[in-house]
């Protein structure tokens, strides 16, 4: 008798991108809970957290293009999921419009560039990097 997870393949796929996602939601909150942003000052924390998971995202996108014949189901669950919920570009939203709110829109901007630039630049770093680590390694 097959199981739920075999019976209809979304179904596992949406059940890994949920256990994914809750995993990576609990890691940011604990991030958030180490290095807590206090009220009105620069959320770096956010930054960090966005910045970091671009950055994995970059290597994880190599290695399961590039090396490793994944699973089917693990970048749903390692890319979507627990990346995906890792990362906060929603509180990013929120944290420059509480910014700007507070008088502070010249940090709101700043913060609005910054962090799409670093994280643009750490994915790219990552994937750069990947990629020469492993010609080395097979050289």
């Amino acid at each position: 008798m097959p199981g739920i997870l075999t019976k209809n393949p979304q179904t596992a796929v949406v059940a890994v991108v949920a256990l994914g996602g809750a995993t990576g939601a609990c890691a940011r909150y604990g991030a958030g809970l180490l290095w807590p942003t206090a009220a009105g000052g620069f959320p770096w924390t956010t930054l960090v957290v966005n910045v970091t998971g671009c950055a994995v995202i970059g290597v994880f996108m190599v290695v399961i293009s590039e090396v490793w014949a994944a699973h089917r189901l693990v970048r749903p669950f390692f890319g979507t999921g627990l990346l995906g919920g890792f990362t906060t570009f929603s509180t990013y939203a929120v944290d420059i419009e509480q910014l700007v709110s507070k008088g502070r829109a010249g940090t709101g901007l700043v913060y609005l560039g910054v962090t799409l630039l670093a994280a643009l630049a750490a994915v790219w770093s990552a994937v750069w990097l990947t990629r020469r680590a492993l010609a080395w390694r097979q050289a």
